[in-house]
């Protein structure tokens, strides 16, 4: 695909330079379109890719839980990363004791990624298992195994899983933030969004979600309109599946607040933010907007590092649950 794709603006670049001068306005033409392709295809390619190649690290201090089932497919698995004081944490004690718990689920177009990669786990869990967390990263079935409203059923039944077993790690069941980056934001926003899907899952309520650079978030008009050729084999051609996988066209009252995270460099990501908020206002329903002057890819890799992005989300967090706050308090 991609040799085609250059081959193509080669063609394309070489036809506009043999243009005469006489024929500006249609070789400024060719040059524009040129440039968008340039640029389609990157944003597209950073779409597709998980982000890093580099593995995910435990901290010292910590213990990972590998592969834990939430159902029979090799790709639903979920590793679970546990803060030093909960390594053998007892199932009793007060709720304001346990944990909290952060659940993460990795981007990829619907097809690619995994929990183990580097830019879905290290800052974050050098982060927030530091202070008190417990973080899950999760794998889901992918395309063309199962479609994005079946990876979302995977996510609330990852969820559900958790939530049983909370106790024996340490944390509240009741405690749980979702976060997702790209197709994971996707994901996520779309169960917060319509928490009934997670509940049909065997989900519980859970504080609140955080989305990370989504620009899927009302599916019908990107899907009739110039898009990735990603989102074909994602969201078809069925004006219905667009509505049944669209994060606004489900949102319902009783939907969770959302953070939803932006690129500034990215027009598609923060319109699509705006939209989502300005119609969660009509419900009721609690949905910021966080721009940041960060690549795709960085919205997820830096979240964690220490400095005002990452801040910014915490300041979200901490609104969710007093005891989340007091975990995020400085110290």
């Amino acid at each position: 695909m991609k040799r085609r794709l250059m081959l193509g603006l080669l063609t394309a670049s070489l036809y506009a330079g043999l243009l005469p001068a006489w024929a500006g306005p249609l070789r400024e033409r060719i040059l524009e379109r040129l440039q968008e392709r340039r640029l389609e295809s990157s944003d597209e390619q950073a779409l597709l890719e998980s982000g890093d190649t580099e593995k995910a690290r435990t901290p010292a201090a910590a213990r990972v839980l590998r592969d834990v089932a939430y159902g029979s497919d090799p790709r639903q698995r979920m590793d679970v990363y546990l803060p030093p004081q909960r390594s053998r944490a007892p199932q009793d004690g007060k709720a304001s004791e346990r944990a909290p718990v952060i659940v993460m689920v990795h981007g990829g177009g619907w097809r690619h990624g995994d929990k183990g990669a580097g830019a879905v786990v290290n800052n974050k869990v050098a982060r927030w298992v530091a202070q008190g967390f417990v973080f899950i990263s999760v794998n889901n079935r992918l395309l063309p195994d199962a479609d994005p409203l079946e990876q979302a059923r995977d996510v609330a039944r990852a969820l559900a899983t958790a939530q049983g077993r909370a106790a024996s790690w340490g944390a509240e069941p009741t405690r749980f933030i979702l976060m997702g980056h790209s197709a994971g934001a996707h994901l996520v926003a779309l169960l917060n969004a319509a928490p009934s899907l997670a509940a049909a899952a065997g989900a519980s309520a859970w504080l609140g979600t955080v989305a990370l650079d989504s620009a899927a978030l009302d599916v019908a008009p990107i899907m009739q309109a110039r898009h990735y050729r990603l989102y074909d084999p994602a969201f078809g051609t069925d004006p219905a599946y667009w509505r049944a996988v669209s994060p606004l066209q489900q949102l319902e009252a009783t939907a969770r607040p959302v953070l939803l995270v932006c690129s500034s460099r990215r027009d598609d990501s923060c319109a699509q933010a705006d939209g989502f908020a300005a119609r969660a206002a009509t419900l009721g329903v609690h949905a910021q907007v966080l721009r940041q002057d960060l690549s795709h890819r960085d919205i997820n890799q830096t979240l964690g590092q220490p400095g005002a992005y990452t801040q910014a989300v915490e300041a979200f967090m901490a609104t969710l649950d007093p005891a989340v706050a007091r975990r995020l308090a400085p110290r």
